[in-house]
């Protein structure tokens, strides 16, 4: 049967039609109550006893509290550290024993409460499961717990960086009575995939792949945080992450590449926030198997390297080169230290010395970093000027730090940033012959002049002696070319302008102060 239609009735699926997309574009903001934040990669673990990588932490730091924490002075993250579930504390003059009273009233998400004992059996479980978060403490660490309010930490030797080290995530305090529940295996296997702290959120529930959802701690002791969710939503492609930013389906956009943080500036519909980092981008050499046992052979590869095309094309002039391992900024940077640039005449002068000549080196990397690949490739490119062909191994991310943690492999790449500041961090951890694989030294390198000097640096709480100690470790381990110190990158992150109250820290990326934060 025909119809016939007036004209009005021609408008109204058109009206229809327009009411459906502006009903969309209205459901596809994120409500003022809920946080989304659009990660590369799911966490690894969500053990802090086991989880030394930044992307982990996005959730693992919001659920968990510490002895300290970082300060925020004027809106600004400062290195500084402040009480968080500690009320006070003190140390004896020769800075071997630390006495920490708790704050009253902090509460685990299943309401018991924090006492000394949590204290004390959460560092005896990271001390014992002796994953590279324990590195950051002495090994004949001793806790005791006083009395339900008193923690005492007693070290053999003064180990000057204690008090900062207690704000990293390995610090976390976690719930005794999951501890006892899970007793058969340190409960590895359950914290791996669930949190059990008294921070201001846990976790609620993990889709691999797809998301992890973190909901209000109900009996967290400090103020009510504003989202009643956070999201965290796993989108592998930086394109796709844009996409549902400027969509806004996604209130946060982390590790976007810095020509779509440069798109999105130019735009101006979200905000783009860049900050002076200490995130610091290096390759692995690795010193322990041949080829790359060789200093010459390293030697090459740093004189091989274009530091400044990588600085000024990938990263957009967004970051500069390092000069050794110590980056700008940290306290014991020699402005003075040698410094590798691209040099084929010297790169070819080194490789002439080289003994045992290698035909092809292998390459490791994932996608965690965007410009992992281009880097990769300049390698590539520059080191078939010596004659050696490199192999590229893109492997997933966790496949990558396996390799590395077993030492197979000629060359990887990685990323670094210092989780309390003090150069331990990367001398300590990069360079110590006992901290080998995952726990820093990627390279495996091991040289006993070097060990002595690092020993050195952490026995007295003298800056100035310890700066000493560190810049003569630093002339050798560059000399040696332990590493390759390509650039330190500002820190870029984006975010929807309704977004108030993040505040950048230093020592935290890729973490958000998500019980802070509000629309």
């Amino acid at each position: 049967m025909n119809k016939t239609y007036t004209a009005s009735g021609y408008f109204r699926p058109l009206l229809l039609a327009a009411l459906v997309a502006v009903s969309a574009q209205a459901m596809s903001a994120v409500p003022k109550d809920m946080l989304v934040i659009g990660k590369a990669a799911d966490p690894q673990t969500l053990d802090p006893a086991v989880t030394i990588d930044n992307n982990d932490w996005t959730v693992t730091y919001p659920a968990y509290q510490r002895l300290v924490k970082y300060k925020t002075e004027n809106g600004k993250g400062s290195t500084d550290v402040e009480g968080d579930l500690a009320a006070s504390w003190k140390s004896s003059d020769d800075g071997k024993v630390w006495t920490f009273t708790l704050n009253k009233g902090a509460q685990f998400a299943d309401g018991s409460e924090v006492t000394a004992e949590a204290v004390k059996l959460s560092f005896e479980r990271l001390m014992r499961i002796k994953q590279g978060p324990s590195e950051a403490f002495p090994a004949d660490l001793k806790v005791e717990a006083v009395d339900p309010q008193t923690v005492r930490f007693t070290m053999k030797d003064q180990f000057a960086p204690f008090l900062y080290t207690l704000a990293n995530d390995g610090a976390s305090i976690i719930n005794p009575a999951v501890l006892k529940a899970n007793a058969g295996d340190d409960a590895r296997a359950y914290l791996a995939e669930h949190t059990a702290g008294s921070g201001a959120y846990m976790l609620q529930r993990w889709q691999k792949g797809q998301q992890l959802v973190l909901v209000p701690n109900p009996h967290f002791a400090g103020g009510k945080p504003a989202f009643k969710r956070v999201s965290v939503k796993i989108i592998s492609e930086s394109a796709a992450r844009r996409l549902q930013l400027e969509k806004g389906d996604v209130d946060i956009a982390d590790s976007l590449p810095v020509d779509q943080f440069a798109a999105l500036k130019k735009q101006g519909e979200v905000a783009v926030y860049d900050y002076p980092a200490l995130r610091v981008t290096y390759l692995y050499l690795n010193n322990a198997k041949a080829p790359l046992n060789q200093p010459d052979l390293r030697r090459a590869v740093s004189w091989a390297t274009d530091y400044k095309g990588m600085v000024d094309g990938i990263l957009g002039g967004n970051g500069k080169q390092m000069r050794g391992p110590v980056p700008e900024g940290m306290w014991s940077y020699d402005a003075s230290a040698m410094q590798y640039s691209l040099d084929l005449t010297k790169a070819k002068e080194a490789f002439g010395k080289v003994a045992d000549k290698p035909k092809t080196l292998s390459f490791l990397y994932s996608d965690n970093d965007p410009n992992w690949e281009p880097i990769a490739l300049s390698m590539q490119a520059n080191l078939q000027s010596l004659g050696i062909n490199v192999k590229l191994e893109k492997l997933a991310n966790a496949t990558m730090r396996e390799r590395i943690g077993k030492g197979d492999y000629d060359i990887a790449i990685g990323n670094w940033s210092p989780d309390f500041a003090d150069p331990y961090m990367f001398m300590n951890y990069w360079f110590e012959s006992n901290k080998k694989g995952l726990p820093g030294n990627r390279s495996w390198y091991a040289n006993p002049q070097v060990d002595t000097l690092l020993k050195q640096a952490v026995s007295t709480s003298d800056q100035a002696q310890r700066t000493q100690f560190y810049q003569a470790a630093q002339k050798v381990v560059i000399d040696e070319a332990a590493y390759v110190y390509l650039f330190q990158k500002n820190y870029q992150v984006a975010m929807n302008k309704n977004v108030k109250g993040y505040v950048f820290n230093p020592m935290l990326e890729q973490i958000f102060n998500i019980s802070e934060m509000s629309k």
